[in-house]
Formats: structure tokens, C-alpha cells, sequence
């Protein structure tokens, strides 16, 4: 029997054996179930290269195990989710840069996302985590992504994926984390995460657990502090970075230190990557009820390697709770600029000029969103939003010798809680 297979026999077992958890205790207390379809549908109403529309939609299925009320054992939780992506991706076909309006676009097909075993100790002011998982939903991760669609500041701020290997949902890879509360407030999180960029081709299942095609680990780690629960205005404070030690392409010259792109050679094959961070999110006013203004920030900045991007900043704000009569509706607003480095555009202005055009492109690309949430049930969600992108990347089409236009996108966000 081949390696995958036992693997796939071995994940049938556990999820099979799972129910028998229950024995004990009743189910309600053991499982936690997990049901959600998110979709997002964009149409280029002006400029970026062509008009067109696209739609990417996500399930999301799995559950929780509580193995203290399943059998007895404390602090310990098995967290099982499976992903379907499916779906087509309106930057690639119409607007033409590299950065997503749709940002559950990616890791495309039915996969394993997360096999991991939680243990919380010392009175849960320790919680560790072991197994299957990505970085990008412990590290610089925020809730208050549900309220866009774009990729640039959501499910994370672009930056880290463009700058390093980080790994991101749902493609999983081997890992382990850990969060320490050193006070009730303030808190400090590290992790390992595998790099394996074979996992993140489209039609992956994420049962292939093997490391044989892996290239090195990522390491994230964070400070932060939380404002106590009992606090009126709610707000988060966060510095941090991470080191990336994988393999990576040059982004402009070979092994020979020529640009790649004259020379016809392969980019160089580089190690080693760093980055850092800060970041906050704080409620201006109060409502009540969850209602309320937040004002939310960031700026990452490359601290080693050879990095397509310069720095990124983002800037917005989420009104929770609207009208008198809307009270679970929202209001939210953000900002991205992307600053490109100098090698980055250097490598553009060569293939531009390469192709018979001439002149340099700008060098930064600046994102908006602006979202209106609706709370149709208590369970279903919709937002319209409207983006706009100025001065499009092109990344993805080095050889373009036009600028793109500056480009207006609709969108249409759906969460289903099932």
C-alpha cells in the first residue's frame, strides 16, 4: 500500500472513530460543528485590461472534538475542517494585477485545510497547537476581515504572502504554535511552519503529509495587547515579525548577478527572508450591543532578502451597526498601498523594454474598498462593495508594454453560517 493511501486510511479512521467519542457525554458537549459557504462574485465596471466578471465561492465543513468532555482529557481539542474552493478569479481575467478583489481565490478544489490538537494549560494562559495547519489564521490574522472581500488587506495584509513563504488557508502543511498570556492582556505567540509549495497546487487533496518536496520553515511570532473584556471601547495592539528561511527566486538577477531576463538563465535560487510588523484595531465608539465605530491600522516592512515589495501600509474603518432599525448592519472602508522595491520595477522596466515598450511603471499600487454588510438572518450575510485600484501592478504580465488603467470593480460578498 502506498504512502497517501495509509494516510487516507489513517484520517478515515480518526474521523470515523470520532463519533464513538460521544459514548461518554452527550454529542452537543463534545462536537462543535462547523458549516459556512462564503461566495464572491466581481464585474470590472472601468479600465484594468478588459471588462469581464468573476465568482469564487468557499465551504468551509468540520468540527471541534472536546476531548475533556469526550473522555476526560483537559484543555484538549481536536480541530477538524475540510475546504471546497471553487470558483474563477477576476483579477487574473480582467483587471490584470496580481493582487485578488476576491480573496478566498486560491488553493482551488476539496482539501484537508486544518488537522491539529489544541492543548490549553496553566489555567488556558498557555495554549499550544500541533499538526496540520497554516500561519496565516494564528498570525496577523483579524475579524474584521469579514467585512471586505479584497485580498490586499484580507484574510491578511498581502505583503507577508509577496515578501516570504507564509503560509496561507487553506493550503496546510506540518506546524506547531503557541501562545502564552503573560498577563491576562498581554500575550506572546510563536510558531513553525512547514514550506511546501507543492501543496498549494490547484487539485491537492492535503493528505500529502511527506516533506520530501518541503524547502525550509516559516517562523512568525507576536506581542500584543487586548483590551480586558470588561473594557467599553474594544482594542488590539500588536508588533511582531517573521523570519522565512525556504527557498525563493531571485526576483531580478541569476546566479551570475546579470538580470535574469537578459541573460535567458533561471533567477537565482535565494535563502532566507525577514519581515516585521505593526498593527491595531480600536473601537472609537459605543453603542452597545457590539455596535460601535473601530479605526484599524498596519505597516510591514522587509527586513532581509531580496523583495519584490517595499513596504505595505493599510488604513480603515468598520461601523458596526448602522441605522436605528439596522442594528446588525455595518459600514466599513479600507485603504492598501503597496509599495514595490527598487529591483522589482527595475525587472518590469527591462521586460516592458524587452517587449518594445519604454518607460517605468509606478511604483506603488493603492487599493479601496468601501462595503455595506447586510444582516438578512441571523445566520446569512450579504455586502455590496465597491473597489478601486489605482496604478494595477503588473506582475503577472511583465511583458505588457502599456500602463494598466486605473480600474472600478463591483463586488458582491455572501456568508452563510450553516
Amino acid at each position: 500500500m502506498t504512502c497517501p493511501s495509509r494516510r487516507r486510511l489513517l484520517l478515515a479512521a480518526i474521523l470515523l472513530a470520532l463519533p464513538s467519542l460521544a459514548a461518554a457525554a452527550d454529542a452537543s458537549d463534545v462536537f462543535a460543528p462547523k458549516l459556512a459557504y462564503t461566495g464572491e462574485a466581481a464585474a470590472t465596471l472601468d479600465g484594468g485590461k478588459r471588462s469581464g466578471t468573476a465568482y469564487a465561492g468557499q465551504l468551509m465543513f468540520g468540527a471541534d472534538v472536546d476531548l475533556d468532555a469526550a473522555f476526560g482529557w483537559r484543555g484538549a481539542t481536536i480541530k477538524a475542517y475540510g475546504i471546497n474552493r471553487h470558483g474563477t478569479n477576476l483579477a487574473r481575467s480582467s483587471t490584470g494585477n496580481s493582487t485578488s478583489v476576491q480573496e478566498i481565490y486560491g488553493g482551488q478544489g476539496t482539501r484537508l485545510a486544518n488537522l491539529t490538537l489544541e492543548q490549553k494549560l496553566l489555567n488556558d494562559r498557555l495554549v499550544l497547537e500541533a499538526g496540520r495547519s497554516v500561519a496565516n489564521i494564528h498570525h496577523l490574522g483579524s475579524e474584521l476581515c469579514q467585512y471586505f472581500q479584497g485580498n490586499s488587506a484580507c484574510g491578511n495584509p498581502t505583503y507577508v504572502f509577496r515578501t516570504s513563504n507564509f503560509t496561507w488557508w487553506p493550503v496546510s502543511s506540518w506546524m506547531a504554535d503557541a501562545t502564552a498570556w503573560v498577563t491576562p492582556d498581554v500575550y506572546v505567540r510563536i510558531g513553525a511552519y512547514q514550506v511546501d509549495p507543492s501543496q498549494a497546487e490547484d487539485g491537492q487533496h492535503g493528505l500529502k503529509w511527506s516533506t520530501n518536496q518541503a524547502t525550509g520553515w516559516v517562523v512568525p511570532y507576536t506581542i500584543g495587547w487586548r483590551s480586558p473584556a470588561s473594557a467599553r471601547l474594544k482594542a488590539k495592539y500588536e508588533v511582531g515579525g517573521w523570519q522565512d528561511n525556504s527557498t525563493y527566486r531571485d526576483p531580478l538577477r541569476d546566479a551570475n548577478g546579470n538580470p535574469a531576463l537578459l541573460s535567458g538563465q533561471a533567477p537565482a535560487s535565494r535563502h532566507g527572508r525577514s519581515g516585521a510588523f505593526a498593527r491595531f484595531e480600536q473601537q472609537v465608539t459605543s453603542g452597545g450591543n457590539g455596535r460601535g465605530l473601530t479605526v484599524f491600522g498596519a505597516a510591514l516592512k522587509g527586513t532581509s532578502g531580496q523583495l519584490i515589495e517595499d513596504h505595505f501600509l493599510q488604513a480603515g474603518l468598520v461601523q458596526k451597526g448602522t441605522f436605528a432599525d439596522r442594528p446588525q448592519d455595518s459600514i466599513a472602508f479600507v485603504v492598501t498601498q503597496q509599495k514595490y522595491s527598487a529591483i522589482a520595477l527595475e525587472n518590469l522596466r527591462l521586460a516592458r523594454a524587452a517587449a518594445g515598450g519604454s518607460g517605468t511603471l509606478h511604483d506603488s499600487q493603492v487599493m479601496m474598498e468601501l462595503s455595506y454588510g447586510i444582516q438578512l438572518t441571523p445566520k446569512l450575510r450579504i455586502a455590496p462593495n465597491l473597489h478601486y485600484i489605482v496604478h494595477p501592478d503588473q506582475f503577472d504580465e511583465p511583458t505588457r508594454q502599456r500602463d494598466l488603467p486605473n480600474a472600478l470593480i463591483a463586488g458582491l460578498r455572501v456568508d452563510w453560517s450553516l
